[in-house]
């Protein structure tokens, strides 16, 4: 595999995931109860919108960069643009916070994450970002076996699906991994990160999704540009198991403004499935 996060960090993807990211555990946190975090694919927690990969793809430029420049984006931005800009020191927009990184500045104290990353030298990046933060255990490992393994019987707990689809077989090992973890923990809720390319390989997964955990999902979509092209990444979706209602009303505002306004004839919607 020679996906690298870094070419892609703070792109519209993100700006999606990690909005949504963020009001999920700010709900989930002010429940009361510890809450286990597991993180299945979570790369290297910073990146560098300075570095030669930033730069090459210039997908910072047209996500995150657009994004904290604009005059009135959503309420529901306003987490990310202050972790981002906390993590800045309201200077120059140079670095992006990996979920890891999020997911850390979210917790409490009597909380859990467990960040995994299977490439050795991201991991040991994401190690290094992570070694101040006493409730962070990263591991170089499989994500998804992780996630079966780690995901705590009892309790709350939260797992972050967000792959890089390099792999043919992602879409069912999601699949079965989210049955896995609901197996394991009932109330295990699951937030699931996909590109959106064509429908007939979204509606497909979204099927094998739903007859695996038997439980309806909240669906978020982000559409930057129609879907007739296969080949691109014409935008992205979230399924999230188990997630609050009040959520929905959040992740409308964020997917209609990143799809409106950083895409070209872009839509959105959230319903659920």
């Amino acid at each position: 595999m020679n996906y690298r996060h870094a070419f892609h960090a703070g792109n519209f993807a993100d700006l999606v995931k990690h909005a949504a990211l963020l009001q999920l555990l700010d709900r989930l946190t002010a429940q009361g109860g510890p809450l286990t975090v597991i993180d299945t694919h979570a790369g290297r927690g910073l990146y560098d919108l300075q570095g030669a990969e930033a730069r090459k793809s210039g997908e910072a430029e047209a996500g995150i960069v657009r994004l904290m420049a604009a005059k009135d984006p959503p309420e529901a931005f306003a987490p990310l643009t202050a972790a981002v800009a906390k993590l800045n020191g309201g200077g120059d927009l140079r670095r992006y916070p990996g979920s890891p990184w999020l997911i850390a500045q979210a917790l409490r104290a009597a909380d859990r994450h467990v960040a995994c990353e299977l490439r050795p030298d991201e991991h040991a990046a994401l190690r290094q970002a992570m070694k101040d933060r006493r409730n962070v255990e990263t591991l170089c490992a499989d994500g998804y076996e992780a996630a079966e393994a780690r995901t705590p019987k009892d309790g709350r707990a939260l797992v972050l699906i967000d792959p890089p689809f390099e792999r043919a077989d992602d879409y069912a090992r999601i699949v079965e991994t989210a049955e896995a973890v609901r197996r394991r923990n009932p109330r295990a809720q699951l937030l699931i990160w996909l590109p959106l390319k064509d429908l007939a390989t979204f509606d497909g997964f979204l099927a094998d999704f739903e007859d695996a955990v038997e439980a309806p999902a909240l669906v978020a979509e982000t559409r930057i540009r129609p879907l007739t092209d296969p080949m691109k990444m014409n935008g992205c979706a979230l399924v999230l198991l188990g997630a609050p209602a009040e959520l929905a009303a959040p992740l409308e505002a964020i997917c209609r403004w990143t799809a409106e306004t950083l895409g070209e004839a872009g839509e959105a919607r959230v319903y659920q499935a």
